[in-house]
């Protein structure tokens, strides 16, 4: 669904954007089971970003997720305490921000991996002036362990970090050929139509699964745009830092 003040031609955002939030979700990382980790993909990803951060020259902030390893609802849904379920995920999340950051390193991007949860051998504690501080020196941040506490999904960590380090936009990387936000499930409807705009308040009140609840409002709230876009088509994260119309703007 196109808005009539817009057309695909029209230049999504009114200045260039010079720092940015990417939330990727653990499955696009995955295998095509849906689990563990596939070399491609990190190299597509890690590639894509390489080249928007020395092409481009914007500040990239990587949240991963974990859900290629654990799920922290789906142990509490077998009986595991949820606490511990969530923690557990957590851990999930560092496995995947130290893989992506092998990956820009083999590229020669340098990268800093900072993790809510404390663990000094294998990353920097969440530190927001130095994360930023990193970002002026060229280099990626990746942030893992979520926002360190249970009950609390990648996505708000991405909107909470996005809000603290003065990102312009989150970019909601999806995967599995999903390339927006849709009037209903693409893979079952086939009459679905992609949103090309759509205001927080409708897709709370349409109950649209773009992210949760929280994250939602938190951008609302803080006036904080999403790009919900297919992260795994080549090219598509650089368009969208270009402002050209890929994905489903949400704000």
């Amino acid at each position: 669904m196109i808005s009539e003040s817009a057309s695909l031609d029209t230049p999504r955002f009114a200045h260039r954007l010079g720092r940015v939030v990417i939330k990727l979700s653990g499955e696009a990382l995955a295998e095509p089971t849906g689990f563990g980790l596939s070399s491609q993909a990190l190299a597509q990803i890690a590639a894509e970003i390489v080249e928007c951060r020395n092409e481009l020259g914007v500040d990239i902030v990587i949240v991963v997720g974990g859900g290629n390893f654990w799920r922290g609802l789906k142990g509490a849904g077998s009986g595991m305490d949820r606490s511990q379920a969530d923690y557990m995920g957590m851990l999930a999340t560092v496995m995947n921000g130290l893989a992506l950051q092998d990956a820009l390193e083999r590229m020669h991007q340098p990268t800093r991996v900072q993790s809510a949860i404390e663990m000094n051998r294998v990353a920097e504690p969440y530190i927001r002036r130095r994360a930023i501080r990193h970002l002026e020196k060229g280099r990626v941040v990746i942030l893992a362990g979520g926002n360190g506490a249970p009950f609390f999904t990648t996505d708000t960590t991405a909107a909470l970090r996005a809000a603290e380090m003065e990102a312009q936009v989150i970019l909601k990387g999806t995967h599995s050929g999903v390339d927006g936000i849709y009037s209903a499930d693409p893979k079952l409807d086939p009459d679905a139509s992609r949103f090309d705009e759509i205001a927080f308040l409708d897709v709370i009140t349409k109950g649209l699964k773009v992210m949760d609840s929280t994250a939602i409002t938190f951008c609302m709230d803080n006036h904080l745009p999403i790009v919900v876009y297919d992260v795994l088509t080549p090219g598509n994260t650089r368009s969208v830092l270009e402002g050209k119309r890929i994905g489903t703007l949400v704000r």
